[in-house]
C-alpha cells in the first residue's frame, strides 16, 4: 500500500482546516436528516482526530488525504 498517516498535529493549521474542509465537503457525505453547518462537521471530525478516534491517511500514489475511524480495516495494511 502506498498509503501513510500523517499525524494531525503535524500539519500546519490551515493545512489541516483544508484537509478537513475537503473531506466534510465531499458529494456522498450524509450527516443525517438535518445538514450541518460546515464549522460544525469541520469542529467533529477535528475532535475524533483528537481523541484519535480517526486518522488522517496520505496515499501517496494519487497525492490525495483521507480520513478513516481509527477502527478501519484498511488501516491494518499500513502497519
Amino acid at each position: 500500500m502506498t498509503a501513510v498517516k500523517i499525524p494531525y498535529d503535524q500539519l500546519s493549521p490551515e493545512a489541516l482546516q483544508g484537509v478537513i474542509e475537503e473531506f466534510v465537503t465531499r458529494d456522498g457525505t450524509d450527516y443525517g436528516e438535518i445538514e450541518a453547518p460546515l464549522e460544525s462537521k469541520v469542529a467533529q471530525v477535528m475532535a475524533q482526530l483528537k481523541s484519535e478516534k480517526a486518522v488522517i491517511i496520505f496515499d501517496q500514489k494519487t497525492e490525495t488525504c483521507n480520513i478513516l475511524k481509527s477502527d478501519d480495516p484498511v488501516l491494518k495494511l499500513l502497519d
